[in-house]
C-alpha cells in the first residue's frame, strides 16, 4: 500500500521520495555501531552563479575556509576567484585576481591560494607556456596582497631562469616559519631520463619565491605533487615517480632540516605500474595521531583509488587498502578524532548512460572502513573533489559538476558521527 502510494504521487515530488529512500535505506545499512553514520547537513549548494571549474580548499589565519575556483567569463576567457566563508557553511561574495586572465583552468594543475601569518595572500595559477619546445608546456604565476585582497601585484612568473619553459603540477603548504613553501614539476633536469624533476622553493618575506633548487626526479610529468608540513614541522613531498624507467608508482620524501634537504625518495606502496602516458591522477596526504596518511590511484594489477599509512614518518607503509576500484582524483582529510574522510571521483553507467560521480568513505581511527556513500546522483557529471575539515566533526567537499554544457562548482558539508 504504501509502496503504491508513493508511485501514485505526481512527477514533481518522485525526485524528493528517491533522496528520502535512499537516505532510509543508507541509515539502516549503517545502524550498526561500529559504523559512522555520514549526513548531508545542507543539499549541494552552487557557489557561484557564472560557470566556473578548478575549486580548491584552504584555511585562512583565522581559521576560516577559503574556497577558491576559475570563473569561466565565455569559451576562451576566464579569472580566478576565491570567497571566505566565516560560519563554515556559507561563503561571501567572491573576490577577483586581478590580471589573471591568462590562467589555463585545469582539474589536475588546479590554481591554489594560500594566506601566511603576517597577512599576505598569494594567489597561484598555471597558464600556458610561450615555448614551442613543449606544446603541452605550462607557466606558473602568482600575485601577491599584502592588505587583506584589496590590492594585489602584478602577477610575475615563478623562475625567472629561461632554462625553464615548463612548471606545472605545483603544490603549496606553509612552513613552521610562517613562510610558504612550493613544489612543481620543471623540465629542468640532471639527466636525459624520462620525466619532469622535482623542485623546491619558498617564499622570503614580501620578496616572493626564492632559493629554488631540484630535490628529485624523474617524476611523472602530468600527476599533481603532494606538499605538506607534519605536526612536528617536517616537510614532506608526495608525487608519482618514474622508477626503472617505466614503473609509475607513488613516492615520498621527507624534509627534517625545514627544507634544506630531503631524503631519498621511498614508494609507498609497489604497485608496479608500467605505463608508458600520462594518468592525470595524482596523491595526497594528511596526519592523525596515529602517523601519516596517504591516498592515491594506481592503474596497475587491481586498479583502482587507495589508501595507506606510516607510523614511522614514511620509513615504513601498511599494505595498501583499496578505497574504490574505479576511484580516481582521491583526497582526504583528518578528523579530530582520528577518522579519515576519502572522496575521489569515478565514472559509472546507469542504463545506456555513462556519467561520473563523487564517492565518500569514512575509515575510522584503525583504518578500516565504515562507510561509504554516493554524493552526487547518477545522473549527474562532477569530478575532482575537494576536501577539507571544518569542524571536530564536521568537513567541506567542493567539487565541479556538468550542467548542460557548463562545469559548475558546488559544495557539500558533512556530519561524521
Amino acid at each position: 500500500m504504501i509502496l503504491q502510494t508513493l508511485l501514485n504521487v505526481n512527477h514533481s515530488m518522485n525526485r524528493y521520495i528517491k533522496l528520502m529512500i535512499g537516505a532510509l535505506v543508507f541509515l539502516v545499512a549503517c545502524n550498526d555501531k561500529s559504523q559512522s553514520l555520514v549526513t548531508a547537513a545542507n543539499q549541494a549548494i552552487q557557489v557561484d552563479s557564472v560557470p566556473g571549474q578548478c575549486p580548491y580548499l584552504t584555511k585562512d589565519p583565522k581559521g576560516n575556509t577559503v574556497l577558491s575556483w576559475v570563473r569561466m567569463l565565455n569559451d576562451s576567457s576566464a579569472v580566478f576567484c576565491y570567497a571566505v566563508s566565516t560560519d563554515g557553511k556559507t561563503f561571501g561574495q567572491p573576490v577577483v585576481i586581478p590580471h589573471s586572465h591568462n590562467i589555463q583552468p585545469h582539474g589536475e594543475n588546479l590554481p591554489k591560494i594560500i594566506f601566511k601569518p603576517s597577512g599576505e595572500i598569494i594567489a597561484l595559477w598555471g597558464a600556458p607556456s610561450t615555448n614551442l619546445t613543449n606544446k603541452y608546456a605550462g607557466m606558473v604565476f602568482y600575485a601577491q596582497s599584502f592588505d587583506a585582497g584589496k590590492n594585489w601585484s602584478t602577477p610575475k612568473p615563478l623562475t625567472n631562469d629561461t632554462a625553464s619553459y615548463d612548471q606545472r603540477y605545483y603544490d603549496v603548504a606553509l612552513l613552521p616559519t610562517g613562510e610558504v613553501g612550493i613544489i612543481w614539476l620543471d623540465n629542468r633536469k640532471a639527466s636525459n631520463e624520462e620525466g619532469s624533476a622535482l623542485y623546491f622553493a619558498s617564499t622570503n618575506g614580501k620578496n616572493g619565491f626564492q632559493s629554488e633548487r631540484r630535490i628529485a626526479e624523474s617524476c611523472c610529468q602530468c600527476c599533481r605533487t603532494d606538499l605538506f608540513v607534519d605536526s612536528k614541522g617536517g616537510i614532506h613531498t608526495l608525487y608519482r615517480g618514474i622508477i626503472k624507467d617505466s614503473i609509475r608508482d607513488m613516492v615520498h620524501a621527507v624534509s627534517t632540516d625545514g627544507g634544506r634537504t630531503f631524503s631519498s625518495p621511498k614508494r609507498i606502496s609497489e604497485d608496479n605500474w608500467v605505463l608508458n602516458g600520462c594518468p592525470h591522477t595524482g596523491p595526497a596526504m594528511a596526519e592523525t595521531k596515529d602517523g601519516l596518511q596517504f591516498a592515491w590511484f594506481t592503474g596497475g594489477k587491481d586498479k583502482g583509488a587507495y589508501f595507506t599509512s606510516s607510523k614511522d614518518n614514511g620509513n615504513s607503509f601498511s599494505p595498501r587498502q583499496a578505497i574504490s576500484p574505479l576511484g580516481s582524483h582521491p583526497q582526504l582529510a583528518a578528523m579530530a578524532n582520528g577518522e579519515l574522510v576519502f572522496v575521489w571521483d569515478e565514472t559509472a553507467t546507469a542504463g545506456n548512460k555513462v556519467f561520473k560521480r563523487i564517492g565518500l568513505q569514512v575509515r575510522n581511527a584503525d583504518g578500516q572502513s565504515v562507510s561509504d556513500n554516493y554524493i552526487t546522483a547518477d545522473t549527474a557529471t562532477a569530478s575532482f573533489p575537494v576536501i577539507a575539515t571544518i569542524k571536530e566533526k564536521t568537513s567541506l567537499i567542493a567539487y565541479s559538476q556538468k550542467i548542460a554544457d557548463n562545469n559548475f562548482v558546488f559544495y557539500q558539508l558533512f556530519n561524521v558521527n
